[in-house]
């Protein structure tokens, strides 16, 4: 199962590919692996956008809600950041408050499936 990996703090979107790459190596220590996704919200939690590396390169994904906001998952910061599923990803991308707060769709896998 693919791990959407959420930042716990408010972002500046006005970052592009480099800003949000940077931030993901600086956060996590690493480079970012293929398949991965990186979450950020702006404060206002009005837009967000979704770092994703597909294995030939990176992508951006930006969506702003019309007149509704993104729950705000800095509030429910958990072991040092938030971990989303991508049918919790979806959700979040909707505008489900939910999400980050409570289990939306059974138990995360244990083993690499």
């Amino acid at each position: 199962m693919s791990l959407v990996y959420a930042r716990t703090a408010p972002t500046d979107l006005r970052k592009g590919f480099n800003g949000l790459y940077a931030l993901v190596r600086r956060e996590h220590g690493r480079e970012p692996a293929v398949g991965e996704r990186f979450l950020f919200t702006n404060r206002s939690r009005s837009t967000c956008k979704v770092l994703e590396c597909d294995g030939t390169g990176i992508r951006i994904l930006s969506k702003r809600l019309s007149g509704r906001r993104f729950a705000a998952l800095w509030m429910r910061e958990r072991d040092g950041g938030v971990e989303l599923t991508a049918v919790e990803l979806d959700l979040y991308l909707a505008g489900c408050k939910e999400v980050g707060y409570m289990e939306l769709v059974g138990p995360r896998a244990a083993s690499n499936s």
